[in-house]
Order: C-alpha cells, then structure tokens, then sequence
C-alpha cells in the first residue's frame, strides 16, 4: 500500500468514526438484520428501506470500533439509492477486497470507489472481520435472514 493511500485510509476512517453518515435506527424499514463480532464486541443492525429493487432508505446502529463503523457509515453511503444487483456486486467486490490475497481487478476497484481504502485493512488480519462486519449484516438482510445475529466467528 502506497504510503498516501494509507494516510487516505487513516483520513477516511477517522472522519467516518466521528461522524459517521446514517447512523441511527429508523422509523421503519423493510430488511434488518444484526452482526457481531464476539471477539472484539462489535455489534450492528444494518436497516434497509427496499422499494422496487433499489434500496431507498439504510441505516445503521450500535456500536463498535473504529474501523467497523467505518465501514457501516462508508457502505451506507455506497449503497443508497442503488439497485439490489450492483448492492450485491459492490458487497461481493468489498468482501473480496478484504480477504483475497490477490489485487482487486480494475474493474473491482471501478465498483468499490472510495471504498478501495479498505484495502490497508489487509495489514491487520484481526481487524478484517471488523470492516466485514456490517457488509455481513447487509448481506444477511437482503436474504431475510434476520432471526439470528450474523457473526464474524
């Protein structure tokens, strides 16, 4: 990693921690679903608002380290306003960032934007289920799979 992408991604996640962007529970929502990482005490609801295929309303709330509310509020950001198939694409391109030791494909980083300062988390093998924590969350909310907390474990 570039030394100025990682001063990017040290940016990014402060700024995302201490202001992060959709941070609350909704009104009302149509997906939901909760994520936990038990090893760190990381714990998520991701709420969707999802109207004709496109995700019009996400939110996020409970608390967590830096880097996973990071992650939440940048991948709120990502998703809104999106349809359901380039949410799932982005997600699926995110997830590989993190764990596939090979580089993400142009195309891949074309999807993930900004996101792309994940990329840094790599370094830290501990800290990628906290950056993966509410992707999982989001995944397991388009699935209806709210019954039980998704965990990172």
């Amino acid at each position: 990693m570039s030394a100025r992408l990682e001063q990017l991604y040290q940016e990014t996640i402060l700024d995302h921690n201490r202001n992060p962007r959709f941070f609350g529970e909704p009104a009302a929502c149509t997906h939901k679903a909760h994520g936990k990482n038990p090893l760190c005490g990381d714990d998520y609801w991701v709420y969707l608002d999802v109207r004709d295929g496109v995700i019009e309303g996400v939110q996020f709330n409970g608390s967590g380290c830096a880097i996973s509310k990071s992650s939440a509020s940048m991948m709120s950001e990502a998703i809104k306003g999106k349809r359901l198939e380039d949410v799932i694409a982005k997600k699926d391109a995110f997830l590989t960032l993190l764990t596939q030791d090979e580089p993400v494909s142009d195309s891949e980083k074309s999807l993930l934007g900004k996101l792309i300062v994940f990329e840094g988390v790599k370094k830290y093998p501990v800290r990628v289920k906290c950056a993966a924590l509410s992707w999982r969350a989001l995944e397991a909310a388009l699935l209806g799979d709210e019954a039980q907390a998704i965990s990172t474990e």
